[in-house]
């Protein structure tokens, strides 16, 4: 058996063929032995290769080369990530895909399958170079590190000038020459002093064709005479300007900062959400969301909410809630804050539209109460809504033909009117409750000028039992009387924990951000960050929320679709947005009717009418879908009804037979529910596994993967749900409520997350709405794949 030919071990063009070509084990002296045990001669053992003179250059070279290549990373990560640019897009769309999560092997056969250049003096440069700077292909990724290393184990193999590595990097026999094996020096010796001939004697215009499997040093080194020191600067000056072509390239595809020191999961999902149009569009993906956006927060002090840059929010705050918990001194009877010739006008001003006068009841009852402990604290009259409901009814007015509501003089809306003085408070708030006519848009779709006492609606003791049948007869104007006690006192309260001059303009921030911003940073958030996705499910949405959107950008980018039957009285709507993209025809038919045609009989489902939207829609594949929309009730007890509803329209009406279902709805479940009570969350997850439904976290939710985190300060009209600071956490509303539900059989998820910042990132444990998140649900997203 003929030993291997150890002379060409330094110059083989390929290191795989000299390996395979040793014998499998060696003697400590470097002899090794075949299959058969023989001795065979003196062999040369593999880390003599990296000895040599030339490939010690190649490897400097090499590690030079990594070092700018890396250099140039970190640049771009440093710039992409001071301009803020988002590189993730193209991270999976090919290019550096082909290097991406291969094996090593696997990677040099496809570097050598692209071509790995041998320039001007054996400088190697992979082919790709050039080729970064196409859209087709961009190393993005830190995975992409393994092509530098391809490239610096490239530069360390001595090669032939001016070829490419052979595509076929193999141990055939044709880069093998066993027959002119020796162990003789001096054979290896003649053999490089006829090689070197053979190049000597070469014209100009022929390329010396170098034997395969062996390195001819002498051809080498009569061929390339240039100092150390020359080729030394243009392989330098050459590894720098491919360090500023690819620093470059990375700072306009965004930075190897939207990679670096980000987590795989961020990665994913926004590189999933940005491709999502184009992925679904061919049937191969959907990006869903859903977000209840909280359309009647009128009340900016109503949550508490994280502002990081004031502390004097966090301190007014605390302040409200030890005067309300620990008054002392504080707590005076009722008439020493709204006082005797208020009352005297009030009772003037309700008798005057013919209504009963409530007199006894304020000089037996209510005047002597103290403003704390008996009125605001007093749980039977929360019960009875006497203070509570001509809040709900008054405290913001939309009116027809204007974008700016109307608002009753009070602390807990966005009114801009000075309330430093109890005078001036109530002569604005008798003004607004029973001199101004307002224009407001009727369920007929009629306007009807209505002054703000005749919208206050009867308390019924057959909905609030706690109240008398005489407190029932003359609700109207005891709930107005009351509800002029509770803003005398919400009003002295607040003047007398802060300064007016302190906590009003505190406010009117609030109110800017919170409020009358609400509705353009809810859609900004929708157009600049969900913008790409396939469907949008959106409960308690507003009507001039859908107006705006359908005037701007969303609504070129989407069909908007509104209930047919809008609540214009509470304002709280499901809506669906389809993009034109996916869906080009926009919604096939709304079957809402259908769904509460399919809740049992006899059964009082807690639904109100704008809670529930669903429609059927075909995408751009002809693939046929229900989708749906749904705002729960607050115990969530409305959810397991309705979505048995939706199962059985779907599955017996055959207009929809072959549709798949896509429900986005905020259940209103909770992390620990209470039978009869509250919905559970566990439960609801059991209940939808009954008809092969999955969601966005899996078969089965996760109890404390949280999508709301809120808390009622004491800034609002139900003192029985306040939190104080400390107890947000224990006593909010911190719970597992959004979903994203379809059919187990036709969809598998890629990846889902949740969103309280409006740039695809959830802070834990933080309050939110914050000045820039203005809900008090996170956004719910998931990408899902079609299954065959």
């Amino acid at each position: 058996m003929a030993g291997p030919d150890y002379s060409q071990v330094a110059g083989n063009e390929n290191e795989a063929a000299v390996t395979e070509s040793f014998p499998s084990s060696f003697h400590k002296d470097g002899g090794g032995h075949d299959d058969d045990g023989k001795t065979l001669g003196r062999s040369i053992p593999i880390p003599r290769m990296f000895r040599s003179y030339q490939c010690r250059r190649r490897m400097t070279f090499g590690a030079i080369g990594a070092v700018f290549i890396l250099a140039g990373t970190l640049a771009s990560y440093e710039i992409g990530k001071q301009n803020g640019h988002v590189g993730v897009q193209q991270s999976l769309a090919g290019g550096a895909g082909s290097f991406m999560g291969t094996s090593e092997s696997e990677i040099v056969a496809t570097a050598a399958s692209e071509g790995i250049i041998i320039c001007a003096k054996n400088l190697l440069v992979p082919k790709t170079v050039p080729c970064i700077l196409s859209p087709p292909l961009r190393i993005c990724h830190l995975r992409s590190v393994k092509l530098v290393v391809v490239v610096v184990v490239a530069a360390a193999v001595p090669a032939g000038e001016h070829h490419y590595v052979p595509n076929n990097i193999s141990s055939s026999s044709q880069y093998k020459d066993s027959d002119n094996a020796s162990d003789d020096p001096a054979r290896v010796e003649k053999n490089n002093d006829e090689a070197s001939a053979t190049v000597a004697s070469s014209s100009p215009s022929s390329s010396p064709m170098p034997v395969p499997g062996r390195r001819n040093f002498m051809a080498y080194q009569a061929a390339n005479q240039r100092s150390l020191t020359q080729s030394t600067r243009s392989r330098v000056m050459i590894f720098a300007s491919i360090t500023v072509l690819y620093t470059a390239f990375l700072y306009r595809r965004g930075g190897a900062g939207s990679f670096m020191g980000t987590s795989e999961s961020e990665i994913v999902a926004t590189a999933a959400s940005a491709q999502s149009s184009g992925a679904s569009a061919s049937g191969r993906q959907l990006a869903i969301s859903t977000w209840n956006i909280a359309a009647i927060n009128n009340n900016p002090f109503e949550y508490w909410i994280t502002i990081d840059d004031n502390p004097g929010y966090e301190k007014l705050m605390v302040d409200v809630e030890k005067f309300l918990e620990d008054p002392g001194d504080y707590d005076v009877p009722v008439e020493q804050v709204f006082t005797n010739e208020m009352f005297a006008s009030l009772d003037a001003k309700m008798t005057g539209v013919g209504w009963e006068s409530v007199k006894s009841y304020w000089e037996d009852d209510f005047k002597n109460r103290k403003i704390i402990s008996e009125f605001m604290k007093d749980g039977l009259l929360g019960s009875k809504r006497l203070a509570s409901m001509p809040d709900r009814v008054t405290n913001t007015i939309n009116v027809a033909g204007s974008s700016e509501p109307v608002c009753r003089p009070t602390v807990i809306n966005m009114y801009e009117g000075d309330l430093g003085t109890m005078d001036g408070w109530y002569a604005a708030w008798e003004e607004f409750m029973f001199d101004a006519a307002l224009p407001v848009s009727q369920k007929d779709g009629t306007v009807a000028e209505l002054v703000p006492y005749q919208m206050l609606l009867p308390i019924k003791k057959s909905k609030y039992p706690d109240i008398t049948e005489e407190e029932e007869a003359v609700s109207i104007p005891l709930q107005t009387m009351c509800g002029a006690i509770f803003d005398a006192i919400l009003v002295h309260m607040m003047n007398t924990v802060s300064k007016p001059d302190e906590w009003q303009p505190l406010k009117r921030t609030m109110v800017e951000s919170l409020n009358k911003k609400k509705v353009p940073n809810t859609l900004r958030i929708l157009e600049t960050t969900y913008g790409k996705n396939d469907i949008l499910c959106l409960q308690e949405v507003s009507g001039a929320l859908v107006q705006e959107a359908k005037s701007r950008e969303l609504g070129n980018l989407y069909h908007i679709v509104a209930p047919q039957d809008m609540d214009s009285v509470r304002d709280q709507n499901s809506v669906i947005l389809l993009s034109k993209t996916t869906f080009p025809n926009g919604p096939t038919a709304e079957v809402t009717s259908v769904v509460e045609a399919a809740f049992p009989e006899g059964v009082d489902v807690p639904v109100s009418k704008g809670d529930i939207l669903a429609i059927t829609a075909t995408d751009a594949k002809n693939v046929k879908y229900v989708i749906a929309s749904f705002h729960g009730d607050t115990n969530g007890l409305a959810t397991i009804p309705v979505l048995d509803a939706i199962i059985k329209a779907v599955n017996s009406d055959p207009n929809l037979a072959g549709h798949r279902l896509i429900f986005g709805l905020d259940a209103n479940t909770y992390e620990k529910g209470k039978p009869g009570k509250t919905q559970d969350v566990m439960e609801f997850g059991r209940h939808y596994q009954q008809y092969e439904l999955s969601s966005c976290w899996g078969d089965m939710p996760d109890a404390g993967n949280y999508t709301t985190y809120n808390a009622r300060t004491y800034l609002q009209p139900q003192l029985n749900k306040a939190c104080k600071q400390m107890d947000k956490r224990e006593k909010g509303d911190v719970n597992p409520k959004d979903f994203i539900l379809f059919g187990k059989k036709d969809f598998e998820i890629v990846h889902t997350w949740k969103d309280n910042t409006g740039e695809k990132k959830y802070i834990e444990d933080m309050a939110f709405p914050t000045l820039k998140f203005p809900s008090d649900h996170g956004i719910l997203s998931t990408i899902i794949n079609p299954k065959a």
